[in-house]
């Protein structure tokens, strides 16, 4: 599990979650972090791919990240990628908890709703302008100046007001299309309804201070009333879980209570007496967080022995070994992890990364090998192009350390760097070769008008 920040403009956060634009500008500011973890993103991935088809979205490549953020929550800012916090992993106790949130957001999507919210901004904006100005008009033409400063404020009221009504039309929206590609893909909406019913016992107080029109969606016992007889109705609503998805995602909720919770959190929700393979695992992370090296090595093999065939336990025994000073003796589980899991861009990454940082010199064009390879089945690895930077420094081959120095600062954001490292790269490089026209492509490239 490895942690990267990410930046969303203001005006794809405030169309996506209906904030004020200065709360807004301010999340945009201080960045999105995401989680990148092998594990996961298999899983959430494979709970979409059925609902992104149901929808019409199967040949979209929508992408979805973790979000570094324990509250429950989930959003869509393009129409290429759905948000989903950390949070909302770990307190969705079952897979079709966690699809109803995929199809939900999936809903949106399909839905064309981030770009008609926009739409309505403006339109309310114009609006709210013109009652502005006919309030100073009445103003000027005799009225008191309370009076103007009253239509004013009325104007922008009004205006927040109409934004927030028709973000809850979209959401509620969003349900139904939800419930639909539940049903379509032989799934339940129980999820759906379980979830919304622990989201209103937490509004319930709250509810009761709050102006329901000043909120961005409806109150989830609302929702529960609009959806409980359409799920209850299907045929799909009594099915469960497979169990061994279910296995599956709770292993993944073990892993993410004890990398991003405190000690303590982890042992309440996995006490001694707790026998699980999830139990176990998440006191693996625990040993490895806040324990010794070795202890935490000896976890993991006891997890690899319960079951040889899971890829991201040689995945975890790796990482330990790397971030712990012995990368060399990493290699080994990390080989083994990509040979079961050849897919996962991440994991052959880090196997890259451990075989450079072992500072064996033989080991080196193996790893630009499993780097190259890496990054070509997930580019966004800033890490990655680092690690490959190096590795063709200290084979000598300079132009394409810059190369791979200007990928990495491109993939993290940084341009200006990139077109830097990209035009030392270009100046060293065969004129038309494919490492040429990739350092070319950012040299020329050009950052989009918003």
């Amino acid at each position: 599990m490895r942690h990267l920040v990410r930046r969303v403009t203001a005006a794809a956060i405030a169309a996506a979650i209906a904030l004020a634009p200065a709360a807004a500008a301010a999340q945009a500011k201080r960045g999105i972090g995401l989680i990148r973890d092998a594990e996961a993103e298999k899983l959430v991935r494979d709970y979409a791919r059925p609902i992104l088809q149901a929808a019409g979205l199967g040949g979209a490549n929508i992408q979805i990240k973790i979000v570094n953020d324990g509250s429950f929550n989930a959003f869509v800012a393009d129409q290429r990628h759905i948000f989903i916090n950390a949070g909302t992993l770990i307190d969705t106790r079952t897979p079709n908890e966690l699809i109803g949130v995929i199809a939900h957001e999936t809903g949106h999507l399909a839905g064309n709703h981030l770009v008609r919210l926009r739409e309505e901004i403006i339109r309310t904006q114009i609006l709210s302008a013109i009652a502005m100005i006919g309030g100073v008009a009445a103003s000027a033409a005799g009225g008191s100046g309370q009076g103007a400063v009253a239509s004013v404020l009325g104007g922008q009221q009004i205006g927040t007001r109409s934004i927030l009504a028709y973000a809850r039309s979209e959401e509620t929206t969003a349900d139904r299309a939800a419930i639909t590609y539940l049903d379509k893909t032989g799934q339940s909406g129980k999820g759906m309804l379980d979830t919304f019913e622990r989201l209103a016992d937490q509004q319930l107080f709250a509810s009761a201070y709050g102006d329901p029109y000043m909120m961005s969606h409806p109150l989830a016992a609302d929702r529960i009333a609009a959806l409980q007889e359409v799920a209850q109705a299907s045929k799909n609503y009594g099915r469960t879980d497979d169990p061994a998805l279910q296995l599956r995602h709770d292993l993944v909720r073990a892993k993410f209570i004890a990398f991003t919770g405190s000690a303590q959190q982890t042992q309440r929700a996995y006490p001694d007496a707790d026998g699980s393979l999830p139990a176990a695992y998440a006191r693996a992370v625990l040993t490895f967080r806040y324990g010794d090296p070795k202890s935490a090595v000896a976890a993991t093999e006891a997890l690899i022995k319960a079951d040889p065939k899971n890829p991201f336990f040689q995945e975890l025994k790796g990482q330990i070994l790397l971030e712990t000073g012995t990368p060399k003796l990493a290699i080994e589980p990390l080989k083994k992890a990509v040979a079961m899991a050849p897919k996962e861009g991440l994991i052959r990454v880090m196997l890259g990364h451990a075989m450079v940082a072992s500072e064996d010199e033989r080991l080196l064009k193996e790893a630009v090998k499993e780097l190259t390879k890496g990054i070509g089945d997930d580019p966004d690895q800033p890490i990655g192009y680092r690690q490959l930077a190096i590795a063709y420094a200290r084979l000598g081959d300079n132009a394409m350390a810059d190369l791979a120095t200007a990928q990495g600062s491109f993939a993290s954001g940084d341009v200006k760097a990139a077109k830097q490292y990209a035009e030392r790269a270009r100046a060293n490089l065969k004129t038309g070769s494919p490492a040429w026209l990739r350092a070319d492509d950012i040299v020329t490239y050009k950052n989009p008008i918003r």
